[in-house]
């Protein structure tokens, strides 16, 4: 069955480029397939063209602040226009790494041991004795990202505590709080969870340094193993840990879950992603790729569970 769908990416995040390659390869995957596809921009024409369009459902390839804080969601939700991806308050707290991670932790899953700063407090209390106190309560390495946000943008790994207020005001440029984290060694993963179920785990090594911005989106920069080359009981732990994280946080549809797994062998929960990258190099493709979907397949799934939303799905 064929639907007129709405493509919405681009915005004014730091993210906007990356969704503009998302949404591309989404809307050429669903004209492919006979879907009549609108491509929209985040601007001030979207309410009158969402309104105008004609559109049966809106497929969210949207990635930053407007597109997994909730606000589309919210905006979507007054139009009375299904869209894909988990509904406005999960995706707000996802949204939000500090109080997703004390939901997960409620859940029982393992999360790093952290601290978040707000701005406002390191001005105020001083950056020499939040430094000392943080160093101390969660020793070093450390990991330091802002408390808001995708991408691994403004994140960066702190191994000597002297270096910490550079970081810490360098993840300010991106939110106007902080998580610091202890840093997890281990075997970074991605859990795609589709429809209540967990895909593949895609196993992640940058050829250089760390999974940052530019190894996300550059081809060639990272060697991705789909699936992971994990033990069969750890991998089944993984799933297993990555669909509860979802349904800490309520969410439905598609996320991806961002995990390291200790020498032990048990999954950190770092981040759920609810509007995860679709793009030529992002991680979803290549677990739905492991689990025998094509893209195409992919982004029709998503189009179905968005218009079974619309009617009476799980929320």
């Amino acid at each position: 069955m064929t639907s007129s769908v709405a493509v919405l990416s681009g915005g004014l995040s730091f993210e906007r480029e990356v969704s503009l390659r998302s949404g591309g390869r989404v809307a050429d995957a669903l004209s492919d397939r006979g879907h009549r596809v609108t491509r929209l921009d985040v601007d001030e024409h979207l309410v009158p063209n969402l309104e105008q369009g004609g559109f049966d459902v809106v497929f969210l390839a949207l990635h930053g602040s407007a597109g997994e804080d909730g606000t589309i969601q919210s905006l979507l939700e007054l139009t009375g226009l299904p869209y894909t991806g988990p509904d406005v308050l999960a995706s707000s707290l996802a949204w939000n790494k500090p109080i997703a991670q004390g939901l997960y932790a409620r859940a029982g899953l393992t999360v790093p041991d952290r601290v978040t700063l707000s701005q406002q407090a390191f001005r105020e209390m001083g950056a020499v004795a939040v430094v000392d106190r943080v160093a101390a309560a969660l020793g070093t390495p450390l990991v330091v990202k802002p408390a808001t946000g995708g991408s691994s943008l403004g994140l960066s790994i702190v191994e000597d505590a002297a270096r910490l207020p550079q970081a810490i005001v360098g993840a300010f440029s991106y939110a106007d709080a902080v998580l610091i984290e202890s840093f997890v060694a281990g075997t970074e993963v991605a859990v795609t969870v589709l429809d209540g179920r967990a895909l593949p785990a895609v196993e992640i090594h940058p050829k250089e340094g760390r999974y940052d911005f530019a190894a996300r989106y550059t081809a060639g920069a990272t060697e991705f193993h789909a699936p992971a080359r994990l033990d069969g009981a750890v991998a089944a732990r993984c799933a297993e840990v990555a669909v509860a994280a979802e349904h800490a946080i309520g969410g439905r549809n598609i996320c991806r879950a961002d995990l390291i797994v200790d020498a032990s062998g048990e999954p950190h929960v770092l981040e759920l992603d609810t509007s995860p990258g679709l793009t030529e190099t992002s991680l979803v493709p290549l677990a739905a790729q492991a689990d025998g979907l094509g893209f195409a397949d992919l982004c029709e799934t998503l189009v179905e569970l968005a218009l079974g939303n619309a009617g009476g799905g799980r929320a």
